[in-house]
């Protein structure tokens, strides 16, 4: 039940933010528990409702000491690496999916612990166009299925 009133809410606060579907809509956004010190990430689904491209350009939050957005890939000799991204096209009307093994918010540094049930706050920024703040409850990552990339240790 928390979890539902926690989306609910998350969302409504995107609706408000998006001006009745223009501009960047975030659905269904979770954060990956996490030991104080350590690296998290953030994971969602980022719809464009406005006529032109618009690029996530950041994040912020008061859990980590940085908070950067990462494309997470597989190298040529088979090793996953993760790249810090300055700028995410998002193609108008198209969406973005954040998702381990990809595109994600990543916090490094957690200046506290992120424990199941938690819930933490995430602004994303995006250039020329409001920052989008929301509510992200923290998840256990082991618990969201998906594509086998989501696996324990992957960002």
């Amino acid at each position: 039940m928390k979890k539902i009133v926690a989306i609910f809410v998350a969302g409504m606060i995107l609706l408000s933010a998006c001006g009745g579907g223009e501009g960047v809509e975030a659905n269904e956004p979770w954060a990956r528990s996490g030991l104080k010190d350590g690296n998290s990430a953030v994971y969602m689904m980022l719809t464009n409702f406005t006529d032109s491209e618009v690029a996530l350009i950041g994040a912020s939050s008061d859990v980590a000491a940085a908070v950067e957005v990462h494309l997470s890939s597989m190298s040529a000799d088979g090793t996953m690496q993760m790249v810090k991204q300055d700028s995410v096209a998002i193609p108008a009307g198209e969406e973005l999916e954040l998702k381990p093994g990809s595109y994600h918010i990543m916090f490094i540094g957690l200046t506290r612990d992120l424990d199941v049930g938690d819930e933490i706050t995430l602004t994303l920024h995006f250039d020329g166009y409001e920052d989008v703040t929301m509510a992200v409850p923290v998840m256990d990552a082991a618990n969201m299925g998906g594509s086998g990339m989501d696996g324990h240790n992957m960002p």
